[in-house]
């Protein structure tokens, strides 16, 4: 019993390390969104990571969805479960411009 209780859980752990091998992370650096494009696969968690000493936030194009404004060291992450392109911007800065194409 010890023993399968051990197997489920390294079972378990490494479902877990290979869904987050697969997330992606946007920096916010000096008013820009790095990498400014990213392609992922349906069901990616995508981060956004504030390096910047100013507060700025990510905003869908058609506004369907919205960070608040994230501090120096905030994140603000979603989820994307459906193939298409994505625009962003920072709702304080709108010429800061990025896009997500979520491909399967």
């Amino acid at each position: 019993m010890i023993v399968l209780r051990s197997l489920i859980l390294a079972t378990l752990l490494a479902i877990g390390s290979a869904a987050n091998a697969e997330d992606a992370v946007i920096h916010i650096e000096n008013f820009t969104f790095n990498p400014p494009e990213i392609t992922i696969k349906p069901g990616t968690t995508v981060t956004w990571d504030n390096g910047d000493d100013i507060p700025h936030s990510v905003v869908e194009d058609n506004t369907k969805f919205r960070s608040k404004p994230l501090d120096t060291g905030e994140k603000f992450s979603m989820t994307f479960s459906n193939a298409g392109e994505i625009g962003y911007f920072c709702g304080l800065h709108p010429h800061m411009k990025g896009k997500i194409i979520v491909m399967p």
